[in-house]
C-alpha cells in the first residue's frame, strides 16, 4: 500500500484503492471455503456423532462472517484491506482512504473522481472531497494537494481583474472552486438508524441478548431489546434534529450586486464563486447583531473603499477592526492572508458596521448601491466561518468508551474471564454427562461479563455534566475531548494585555518633554506637536453607536479632550487649535511593532493644507528612527516600565505640502517612519483586572506553574509577573543581547555579549550554556524576551539543548511575536508538558490552538454575568439563532447554552454508547427488567432534555480556541480545571468501581454457577434499579469552589488503581466464599430447607440423563446469601471508591447519592434481618435463623472494614498525582 507524505493541516496521508468484485471481498470468498471445510469435515466424521460439535462450529463460522462485516463497518481501515486492492497510480483508482491528522475526525473512505481530454479518453486530472474540502490532484509532485485558491496574487492583479466576462468563464470557476454554499444533507432515518445499531457497544449488547434468550430468558431479553431500539430511536430524532440545528448556522443566501459581462447585477450570495467582484456594505436590516443580511456571505479581499468590521462571530476579539482597501497600494506587492493581509480582507461570517464608497472622483469599478467593492477571495466550507463550522461538524474527537485507555481496561479484566471460563469448562468437562452446549453457553456469557453494560454512558454522562456546567458560567467549547486534558494540565499560560491586566486603562501622561526626562506632563499641557501625534495617530472610528477601537487610544483621545467624526476627521472640544484629517493610516503590526498616520490640517490664516506623518510604537523599534532623541531616551522608558507602565514612544515629520490627498497614501512606509522629531513617551497605566490576584493565586497553590506569555516590553511584563506573584523570588532575571553587536567575536561567538540581567540593571549573569539551570532559579526567576527565544531556537543544536532545559522554569516571555507564542507552546508540548493558555482571539490564535486547553476570553465584556442572565436553558428548539451582543454575559442561548453535538449526534451519548439493563451484578433475571428500563428511561429523558440545545453555534464557538468564555474574568480558568480534575476523578472511580463488580461478576458466574446459584427476576431487577441509581448520581458530582494542591492521577492505569482494585476483589473473594461455606453448612443443617436443583443433580424424567439443563429458580438459603451479600459488595464499592475532597463533593454533599447508597444499604439490612417480610417474600428471599443473620451482617461490616482499609491505605501511599515542580 503506497503511502504519501502529510499533506495539510487536516490530511495526514491519502492511499488509492480499487474496489474488487462482491464475491472476492474478504467477509465473502474466504468463508465460502471455510463453510465447504465444515460441511466436509462434519460429513466425513458423522453428522450425528458430532451433532452439537458441528453445530457449535457453525456457528463460530457464522459469528465470524458476521464480526468482519461489522468491522467494516466500525473501521474504514478494515474496509478497505478487505474489499479493496491497493493501487499505485490515482488516475486509476477508484476510491482513496484519506487519513485525517490527529483530532481531525475520522478516516474515510472517498470516491476519486476524473477529468478527461476534451475529445479523448486519456485522464488529465482527479480529485475528491473530504471533510467539505477539495483536493486535486498535482501531476509534478504526484500527489493530492488542497485546492489552492487566489489568495497569494500581486494588488495589480486583483485591481485589474473585471469580473468575469460571460457564462463559460462562470461554469469554468464553479467546476474549480464550487458554488459560496455551505449545505448539509440530512440524511434519511434508517440511514442514522442502521449506523448506531452497527456501533460496537450496541452490537455487543444484542448479542448478549441473544445469550440471554439462549439460556431461556425470553421475556426479560425481549423487554431488553426493544428498550434498546426504543432508546436508538429516540437518539436518531435528536441526531435529526440538531443536524438541522447546524444546517441553519450557515448564512443565509440573500441578494447582492455582482459584477459580470460588464454590469452590475444582482444575484443571490450563494451563487457567488471565486473571482466574482461584489458590492458589500452596511445592509439596511438595523443594527441587531446577528441580522442574517449584515453578514459578509464569504471571504472577500476589498479593492475600493474602507470598512469597519465586528469580527467577534469568528474571533471573539470584541474591537471593531478596520479594514482598508489595496487599491492606492503597491500594485507588485503580494497578498498574505495570515499576516498583514488579513487588513484587507473581509471574513465570511463578519459583520459590515460602517463603509464608505469609493471616491467619485477615482478611476475604477463603482456599484450602484455604493457599496464597497470586493474580490471573492475563498467561498464555502473553505472561508473563515466555513472552517469553523467544519470544526463543529468533523474536527472534533468524542469522548467515548472506545479509546485505547478503555479496551486495555477490558483486557485486563479479560484475563479474570478467561481464568473463570476456563475453570467452569475444566470443571464442567470432568462430568461427562453435562450439556456441553450450556457449559459452553456459560463460558461465552463469562467472557462477555468483562465489558461493562454500564461503561459507555457512565463515561459519557461524566463529560456532558463538566460540559453542562461550563457552558451556565459562560464557557462554550467545541472540542470535548479537551475536557480530561484541564484536569492534567501542569503549566498555565496567560496572556498579559485584556487578560490579566484590565482594559480600562488610565493615561497618566507624557514624559520626556521637559528637562527632567522622569516628569510626566497631563496631556492639558503638552506642546501642539505631541498633541497631534496623539489626536491622529490611532485605528478609532466614529459609528452611530459611538466610537470603537483599541480601549488605550479611545482612552487617550478622551484624555486629551478631541473627538473623532465619521469622516475621520479629529477636533479639539475646546480651545483654537484647529482640527485634522486623517487621510492615510499604516496599521499597527505585531511584527513592526509600531504605526504611522499621513494627517494634514489647514493652518490659520491660510487655506493652503499642511501634512505630517505621526508615528507611535514601541520605544526600542522608534529609537533609531528618531533624528534628535533625548539623551536620557532609554533610561526613561525603562525607569516607567519598570513601574509596570505601559509605554509608548511618539513621533512626527513635517511632509509639507502635497498636490492631493491621494499623493498621502503613496507615501512609503520607510521614508515616513524615518528622520522622526521626538514628541515624548506617552505613559499609560494597566490596572490588573480585579480577580487576577486570586486566580493567579489559586491556580498555583493547586500545584501548577503559571507563565505569562506577552508581546508588551519585558520590564512591564516582569512588574506585572511581580504584582501577581508568578515568582518565588524578588530578583528577576531578564536575557539580555549584546550592547555591542558589532565588535569582534571570539571563539564562543554566538553568547557573545548575551546576559542575564535584573530588571533594574544591579545583577548580570553572562549566558552560560553549561550552567546548572537548578542552581540558576534557584534565586532567581527568568523572563526572556522574543529576540532571546530567537536567538537561541535558531542557534546551534546546543543552544537548542539548553533553550528547551530551560524553558519549563522561565516565568515570563515578553516581547513575543504571535508565532513565537505557539512556538512556546509547543515545545513544552515536546517535553511531555500539559498546557493551557488564555487569551483573547487575535495574537493568540496559534497559541490557543496548540495548547492541549485553549480558552479565550472576550477583552470587552463583563466580568461577571448579567444578575438578570438565567441559568436555565432556552426552551426554544426551532433552531432560529439569537446571538447576544458581545459582554452581555450569554450565548446564544443564555447562559444555560450548552454544549456541543459532535459529529452529529448527542455529544456525551456517544453512537457507540447505548443503555444496556444491569444484568443484576452478575446474575440474570427474567421479565422483571421492565422495570430498571423504566428508570434508565428517566435518567435518559432527563440527559436529552439537557442536550436538546447543546449545538454550539457560530456566537458562540470561536476559530481562535477549543474554549470560549464569554466573560472577561480569568476566573474560568478555574472552571475549566475544576471540571477537568473532576471529570478526571470521576472517570478513575467509575473504572474502579466497573472493575469491581466485573471481577466479582466473573466469579459469580464460574464458581457459584457450578454450585448451583442463580438469581429470580425480582432479584436481578432491584439490584439493577439500584445500581443505575447510584452511577447516575456519581456522574453527576459537582467539583469543589477552590482547587486543591493535590493532583488527581493522570489515567487509569497507575499503581493505586490496580493495587486497590485487585486488594478489595481480594477481601469481597474471601467474603464470598466464606459466606457460600456458612450457607451451605445451614443448608445442610435445616431440614425443611429448599435443595437446588442442580446440586441435586436430579434425573430428567423424560431423557432419564443427569441433566445439566437448569429448572425454574427455586429459592433457598445458598441463592439468597449470595444475592445479599453480592448487593451488599456492590454498594460498599460505590461507597468506598467515591474519592470526593479534594476534588469534588464528599459523598455526605452529593445528596442524591448519599441517598442511594442508604437506600440500598437499607434494604440490604432489611433483607438480611427480615425485617420486611413482605419485600422479601416478592424477592423470594428465604427466612434465615436468627445466627446466620449475625453471620451475614458481620460479615458485610468486615468485608466493608477490610476493603475500606486497603483503599484508604493504598490511597495514602499511592493516590497522589505528582507534580514536576517543587
Amino acid at each position: 500500500m503506497a503511502n504519501y507524505p502529510r499533506i495539510d493541516e487536516l490530511v495526514q496521508s491519502v492511499t488509492y484503492h480499487n474496489v474488487k468484485p462482491v464475491f472476492f471481498r474478504g467477509y465473502i470468498l474466504p468463508f465460502f471455503y471455510l463453510y465447504g471445510l465444515w460441511f466436509y469435515l462434519w460429513y466425513l466424521y458423522g453428522i450425528n456423532e458430532y451433532f452439537e460439535a458441528g453445530l457449535i462450529s457453525l456457528a463460530a463460522i457464522g459469528m465470524l462472517q458476521i464480526l468482519s462485516l461489522l468491522f467494516c463497518q466500525w473501521s474504514v481501515h478494515v474496509r478497505c484491506f478487505l474489499s479493496c486492492r491497493s493501487e499505485k497510480d490515482a488516475l486509476k483508482a477508484q476510491v482513496a482512504k484519506v487519513v485525517p491528522t490527529p483530532n481531525n475526525g475520522s478516516s474515510e473512505l472517498v470516491k476519486i473522481h476524473r477529468e478527461w481530454e476534451e475529445g479523448s479518453d486519456k485522464v488529465v486530472g482527479a480529485w475528491f472531497i473530504f471533510q467539505k474540502t477539495k483536493y486535486v490532484w498535482d501531476e509534478n509532485k504526484k500527489s493530492f494537494k488542497g485546492l489552492e485558491f487566489p489568495t497569494n496574487l500581486t494588488f495589480g492583479e486583483y485591481m485589474e481583474w473585471k469580473g468575469f466576462q460571460d457564462d463559460a468563464d462562470v461554469h469554468n470557476a464553479e467546476n474549480k472552486y464550487g458554488k459560496n454554499q455551505m449545505d448539509m444533507v440530512v440524511p434519511e432515518f434508517w440511514e442514522l438508524f442502521v449506523e448506531r445499531a452497527t456501533a460496537p457497544f450496541f452490537v455487543f449488547q444484542v448479542l448478549c441478548v441473544a445469550l440471554w434468550c439462549l439460556d431461556q430468558y425470553w421475556h426479560y431479553s425481549l423487554v431488553t431489546l426493544g428498550m434498546l431500539v426504543i432508546f436508538e430511536c429516540t437518539l436518531v430524532f435528536q441526531q435529526l434534529r440538531n443536524m438541522a440545528d447546524i444546517r441553519r448556522m450557515g448564512n443565509k443566501p440573500y441578494m447582492i450586486q455582482v459584477y459580470r459581462g460588464r454590469r452590475w447585477r444582482p444575484l443571490s450570495t450563494d451563487q457567488l464563486v471565486v473571482g466574482d467582484i461584489v458590492s458589500v456594505g452596511r445592509s439596511q436590516g438595523g443594527n441587531e447583531v446577528g441580522t442574517t443580511a449584515h453578514l459578509i456571505p464569504c471571504d472577500l479581499l476589498l479593492l475600493r473603499g474602507p470598512c469597519i468590521v465586528d469580527e467577534s462571530m469568528l474571533t471573539g476579539e470584541s474591537v471593531p477592526q478596520m479594514k482598508e482597501p489595496i487599491e492606492v497600494l503597491d500594485s507588485n506587492r503580494e497578498l498574505d492572508p495570515e499576516l498583514d493581509g488579513k487588513l484587507h480582507i473581509l471574513f465570511g461570517g463578519t459583520r459590515v458596521l460602517q463603509h464608505t464608497p469609493p471616491g467619485k472622483t477615482s478611476a475604477g469599478l463603482r456599484a450602484q448601491d455604493n457599496g464597497c467593492v470586493a474580490y471573492v477571495l475563498r467561498t464555502g466550507f473553505d472561508t473563515s466561518q466555513g472552517r469553523l463550522l467544519r470544526t463543529i461538524l468533523f474536527g472534533v474527537k468524542r469522548v467515548t468508551a472506545n479509546n485505547l485507555e478503555t479496551f486495555c481496561f477490558i483486557l485486563f479484566l479479560l484475563v479474570f474471564a478467561v481464568a473463570a471460563a476456563s475453570y467452569v469448562w475444566i470443571k464442567g468437562s470432568e462430568d461427562e454427562k453435562r450439556n456441553k452446549y450450556q457449559l459452553f453457553l456459560e463460558c461465552t456469557l463469562i467472557l462477555t461479563s468483562v465489558v461493562p453494560p454500564e461503561l459507555p454512558i457512565e463515561l459519557s454522562m461524566a463529560v456532558n455534566t463538566s460540559l453542562l456546567s461550563l457552558s451556565k458560567l459562560s464557557v462554550f467549547c467545541t472540542e470535548p475531548f479537551r475536557i480530561p486534558f484541564a484536569g492534567k494540565v501542569e503549566i498555565c499560560c496567560f496572556d498579559k494585555t485584556g487578560t490579566l491586566t484590565s482594559d480600562r486603562l488610565v493615561v497618566e501622561g507624557v514624559a520626556g518633554l521637559g528637562s527632567n526626562m522622569s516628569t510626566v506632563t497631563p496631556l492639558q499641557e503638552v506642546p501642539p506637536e505631541t498633541v497631534r501625534v496623539l489626536a491622529t495617530c490611532h485605528s478609532l472610528a466614529q459609528l452611530d453607536d459611538g466610537l470603537v477601537g483599541d480601549p488605550m487610544e479611545k482612552a487617550t483621545l478622551s484624555a486629551l479632550d478631541w473627538t473623532l467624526t465619521k469622516g475621520d476627521a479629529v477636533i479639539p472640544r475646546r480651545g483654537k487649535t484647529p482640527g485634522m484629517k486623517i487621510f492615510h493610516r499604516n496599521h499597527f503590526s505585531s511584527a513592526l511593532k509600531r504605526m504611522s498616520v499621513v494627517a494634514g490640517c489647514t493652518l490659520p490664516g491660510t487655506t493652503d493644507a499642511t501634512y505630517l506623518a505621526t508615528v507611535k510604537g514601541a520605544p526600542e523599534t522608534l529609537g533609531p528612527m528618531f533624528s534628535d532623541p533625548p539623551a536620557k531616551y532609554k533610561e526613561t522608558y525603562l525607569e516607567f516600565s519598570r513601574r509596570g507602565a505601559r509605554v509608548l514612544a511618539l513621533g512626527w515629520k513635517e511632509l509639507g505640502r502635497l498636490a492631493n490627498p491621494s499623493q498621502a497614501r503613496e507615501l512609503p512606509r520607510e521614508y515616513l517612519e524615518s528622520g522622526l522629531h521626538f514628541a515624548g513617551f506617552v505613559v499609560v497605566s494597566c490596572p490588573l483586572k480585579v480577580d487576577s490576584r486570586s486566580v493567579i493565586k489559586e491556580i498555583m497553590d493547586a500545584s501548577h506553574k503559571v507563565t505569562m506569555i506577552t508581546g508588551d516590553n519585558p520590564l512591564t511584563a516582569c512588574h506585572v509577573a511581580g504584582e501577581l506573584r508568578f515568582g518565588r523570588h524578588t530578583v528577576m532575571l531578564i536575557l539580555t543581547p549584546p550592547t555591542s553587536p558589532t565588535r569582534a567575536k571570539p571563539e564562543n561567538a554566538n553568547l557573545s555579549g548575551w546576559v542575564w540581567e535584573s530588571v533594574h540593571g544591579t545583577l548580570s549573569i553572562p549566558l552560560d550554556l553549561e550552567a546548572d539551570i537548578p542552581d540558576l532559579i534557584a534565586e532567581h526567576d527568568l523572563c526572556v524576551t522574543g529576540e532571546g527565544l530567537a536567538f537561541l531556537h535558531g542557534g546551534t543544536p546546543k543552544q537548542r539543548a539548553f533553550l528547551l532545559k530551560l524553558l519549563p522554569h522561565v516565568r515570563v516571555f515578553a516581547r513575543v511575536a504571535p508565532k513565537q507564542k505557539e512556538l512556546v507552546i509547543t515545545m513544552l508540548e515536546e517535553l511531555g508538558y500539559v498546557t493551557l493558555m488564555c487569551g483573547d482571539g487575535t495574537n493568540d490564535v496559534g497559541a490557543l490552538k496548540h495548547a492541549h486547553v485553549g480558552v479565550a476570553i472576550l477583552s470587552d465584556a463583563p466580568e461577571r454575568p448579567s444578575e438578570r442572565s438565567s441559568p436555565t436553558l432556552s426552551s426554544s428548539s426551532s433552531g432560529s439563532q439569537h446571538r447576544w451582543p458581545p459582554g452581555s454575559g450569554r450565548g446564544s442561548r443564555g447562559m444555560g447554552g450548552s454544549p456541543p453535538i459532535m459529529n452529529l449526534g448527542p455529544l456525551p451519548v456517544d453512537n457507540n454508547a447505548p443503555i444496556s439493563p444491569s444484568r443484576g451484578g452478575g446474575h440474570r433475571g427474567g421479565g422483571g427488567g421492565a422495570n430498571n428500563n423504566t428508570l434508565r428511561q428517566r435518567v435518559m429523558r432527563g440527559l436529552e432534555d439537557e442536550e436538546r440545545d447543546m449545538v454550539v453555534r457560530l456566537g458562540d464557538a470561536s476559530i481562535a480556541a477549543p474554549f470560549t468564555s464569554k466573560l472577561s474574568s480569568t476566573q474560568c480558568i478555574c472552571h475549566v480545571i475544576k471540571q477537568g480534575r473532576c471529570t478526571l476523578v470521576t472517570t478513575l472511580q467509575m473504572f474502579k468501581i466497573l472493575a469491581l463488580n466485573a471481577l466479582i461478576l466473573a466469579y459469580s458466574q464460574s464458581v457459584l454457577y457450578l454450585d448451583g446459584v442463580k438469581f429470580s427476576d425480582a432479584q436481578a431487577t432491584l439490584q439493577g434499579l439500584l445500581l443505575a441509581a447510584c452511577f447516575f448520581f456519581i456522574s453527576r458530582s459537582k467539583p469543589l469552589k477552590v482547587l486543591s494542591r493535590q493532583r488527581p492521577l493522570p489515567n487509569i492505569f497507575n499503581l493505586y488503581t490496580i493495587l486497590t482494585v485487585l486488594l478489595q476483589f481480594a477481601v469481597h473473594f474471601a467474603c464470598l466464599v466464606l459466606l457460600v461455606r456458612q450457607a451451605k453448612q445451614h443448608s445442610i443443617g435445616d431440614e425443611e430447607a429448599p435443595v437446588p436443583a442442580t446440586i441435586a443433580n436430579s434425573t430428567d424424567t423424560e431423557t432419564g440423563e443427569k441433566g445439566f439443563q437448569e429448572d425454574e429458580f427455586h429459592p433457598n438459603i445458598i441463592n439468597s446469601g449470595v444475592y445479599i451479600i453480592s448487593m451488599a459488595l456492590q454498594v460498599a464499592n460505590f461507597t468506598i471508591n467515591y474519592r470526593g475532597h479534594p476534588f469534588m463533593q464528599n459523598l455526605s454533599e452529593n445528596k442524591g447519592m448519599l441517598l442511594s447508597i442508604l437506600g440500598s444499604a437499607g434494604v440490604i439490612v432489611a433483607l438480611a434481618t427480615g425485617f420486611l417480610p413482605g419485600l422479601s417474600g416478592q424477592l423470594e428471599i428465604v427466612e434465615f435463623s436468627p445466627q446466620f443473620q449475625l453471620e451475614v451482617i458481620e460479615l458485610m461490616l468486615a468485608d466493608f472494614a477490610l476493603a475500606y482499609l486497603v483503599d484508604r491505605t493504598c490511597l495514602y501511599l499511592f493516590g497522589d498525582g505528582k507534580s514536576r515542580f517543587n
